[in-house]
């Protein structure tokens, strides 16, 4: 693989490989170390990439085999309640109450999220947020096109009867 090919197939897809690793481990220097490795990977590898059908399915394969990595090894626990990511500055919020209340929600859908088993908030981390389709989270996670789509119904099923309980109980 030539510079150009990696400059033009790898390099843009770095945004995406970091977003995912910082979901994996809920931390920003990590997801950007194991973003700077995976990227490293991919181009000592170079040889395999003439071979692969989808070259961001690899990415992220890699990328996911690495956060699992670091997460063993350090016995990685959880840094921050918020998804800094969702933030938004204060000047783009009509009604203070209507953003409030909306940010409540959103950091209940985003503990509920964490609080799935492993397989389930990747898989709904791929789909719902990063916009992958069935057949490039099957291939990111070396999973049956079926599996996916069953984790993922199961997935935005206790999601979304986990809010149902908090809005009927408020617990």
């Amino acid at each position: 693989m030539s510079l150009t090919l990696f400059l033009s197939q790898v390099v843009p897809v770095r945004q995406k490989l970091y977003r995912f690793a910082y979901r994996l481990l809920e931390n920003e220097e990590d997801a950007m170390d194991v973003t700077q490795d995976a990227l490293m990977k991919v181009w000592q590898q170079q040889e395999r990439m003439t071979d692969l059908q989808n070259m961001e399915a690899w990415c992220m394969r890699i990328v996911r085999n690495l956060a699992l990595d670091k997460l063993k090894a350090r016995k990685y626990r959880r840094a921050e309640e918020l998804d800094k990511a969702g933030d938004m500055p204060a000047q783009h919020q009509p009604n203070p109450h209507a953003a409030a209340e909306q940010q409540d929600v959103m950091n209940r859908v985003h503990r509920i999220i964490a609080a799935l088993p492993e397989k389930y908030r990747t898989i709904i981390q791929l789909r719902d947020i990063d916009g992958y389709s069935y057949q490039e989270i099957a291939d990111i996670l070396c999973i049956d096109m079926s599996e996916v789509k069953i984790n993922l119904h199961r997935a935005r099923k206790t999601v979304r009867e986990q809010l149902q309980k908090l809005q009927v109980y408020g617990v």
